[in-house]
């Protein structure tokens, strides 16, 4: 496989499996609670749900795109991810895998619905952190790409908030304006072992497709950024730039890039940003040095310099962003546009860095999908039946589940990865609030939740951490 050595091909396989067994373990904690509203309303068997939002799954990740996998792989420093030390790069994906397995594993066993977003999130920090440790980070590098890091903390933590209140203001509309016939049906609690009208069954099983296939969509993509980690890290001569794009439209992006940058003032700029455009007009040296030499036969980047090429793509991207933003730089609207599509994913120069494989969304895709359908009971249980002290109403299930669709789909849209979990339960929770009041919550099971959402962070980021500093320190 890639014409590797046998112990870094086994690496190589240890860490491929490691990856696929987080979406499976994603999948059975994370998606059961996509499926708890049409189980405990009765609308769909637990069988059926659960092989019906493991297919939904399936195909979010397989349509879904790769904006939050891509999020996921640019939360780290350009230097940790074009280490030519290969035991480097595993002791990287490992110390992210490891941490990230042992929590979810740990929260799905004692059914509290924490979030696998929260737990990659935190492990990613941590490697991060340990790396500025490390005797080759001479020159201080940053930890992570901090900017991106609030980005994502900022969705993690508001979107539980949105969640609860958006569905009190759902609940609340549909009292007001849905007749009095159909709101008694809505707010009514199933019967045992009876399936609602056949109107609502759709609603719910609608609902439920959605928020599993947006989960695919948004959850998946995490998976997909863990396998190109992993390919970058320990085969990048393979991958760390797509191998399927022509060189030469590298080109035009360089001569846009080079146009905007002759309208600079550099005295205009500030220091720091007055260093990036140093540095910037020696990368667009180098990679168009690269470009011009290393023409292939096939209209590839040779594989001995995808590794510089792909530090050089990243660096330009970060540098001339940062540029555009000083106000010294002075561009305008329309210069500031022509920039973005020379350094974005569709046209841009991140075309080249930004991709994933077909085989690696679609192993995501099915490692995400069986593991849906199995080991999802505990976290259904909780959702279902411990977080209100009343069953769930037909509206109940079909708001919070619509309002979780809708918001993933967002955040899937905008490139943010959120946690399907902590939306969904925040939205349960606020339901119950909307029907009865707070009193209407059993505050155990909310106290455990919000202790396993507060402590995920902190607890991933110093797993990580520490599992990488041991890894390093016994290569």
């Amino acid at each position: 496989m890639f014409g590797l050595e046998t112990d870094v091909f086994i690496l190589l396989s240890i860490s491929l499996f490691a990856a696929c067994a987080f979406e499976f373990v994603n999948g059975f904690h994370d998606t059961a609670n996509a499926v708890a509203t049409v189980i405990y309303t009765n609308s769909l068997k637990p069988t059926v749900a659960v092989v019906w939002s493991g297919i939904c799954n399936f195909a979010g990740v397989l349509l879904g795109g790769i904006g939050v996998a891509m999020g996921i792989v640019n939360l780290l420093p350009v230097e940790l991810l074009v280490d030519q030390n290969i035991y480097h790069s595993v002791a990287m994906v490992m110390a992210l895998l490891l941490s990230s397995i042992i929590w979810n594993v740990g929260t799905w066993y004692f059914g509290l619905p924490s979030s696998s977003s929260h737990t990659l999130i935190g492990s990613i920090l941590g490697v991060g952190l340990a790396f500025s440790t490390m005797p080759e980070n001479k020159e201080g590098v940053s930890a992570v790409n901090w900017d991106k890091a609030i980005e994502t903390g900022q969705a993690l933590l508001l979107s539980p908030l949105l969640g609860f209140s958006l569905v009190i203001v759902l609940m609340f509309m549909i009292r007001k304006v849905v007749p009095d016939e159909t709101k008694d049906q809505l707010f009514k609690e199933p019967k045992k072992n009876t399936a609602p009208p056949s109107w609502i069954r759709g609603i719910l099983i609608a609902t439920c497709s959605l928020v599993s296939f947006f989960h695919g969509s948004n959850d998946g993509q995490k998976g997909v950024g863990l396998i190109m980690l992993i390919l970058i890290g320990i085969v990048p001569l393979q991958f760390a730039v797509n191998p399927n794009i022509d060189p030469k439209l590298l080109q035009s992006n360089i001569a846009g890039i080079e146009q905007t940058i002759a309208t600079l003032d550099p005295s205009q700029l500030s220091v720091v940003n007055q260093e990036r455009l140093v540095q910037t007009k020696k990368e667009l040296v180098d990679l168009k040095a690269i470009a011009a030499a290393g023409m292939t036969p096939n209209a590839q980047v040779p594989k001995t310099n995808r590794l510089n090429v792909r530090r050089d793509l990243l660096l330009i991207n970060n540098n001339m962003n940062k540029i555009a933003e000083d106000e010294g730089a002075n561009l305008s609207a329309n210069q500031i546009k022509v920039l973005k599509d020379n350094l974005g994913e569709q046209k841009g120069i991140r075309r080249f860095t930004d991709y994933a494989p077909l085989w690696v969304i679609f192993m995501v895709a099915l490692s995400l999908g069986l593991g849906t359908m199995i080991g999802w009971r505990r976290i259904v249980v909780t959702v279902g039946e411990k977080i209100g002290k009343q069953h769930l109403t037909y509206a109940q299930g079909a708001s919070a589940e619509l309002v979780a669709a809708l918001m993933i789909a967002i955040s899937s849209w905008r490139h943010l990865p959120v946690s399907t979990t902590h939306i969904l339960s925040s939205g349960i929770a606020g339901s119950m609030v909307a029907n009865k009041g707070v009193k209407n919550l059993q505050f155990g099971t909310v106290r455990n939740i919000a202790l396993a959402w507060v402590l995920t962070l902190p607890v991933s980021i110093l797993l990580s951490f520490t599992l990488y500093t041991v890894f390093r320190w016994l290569i």
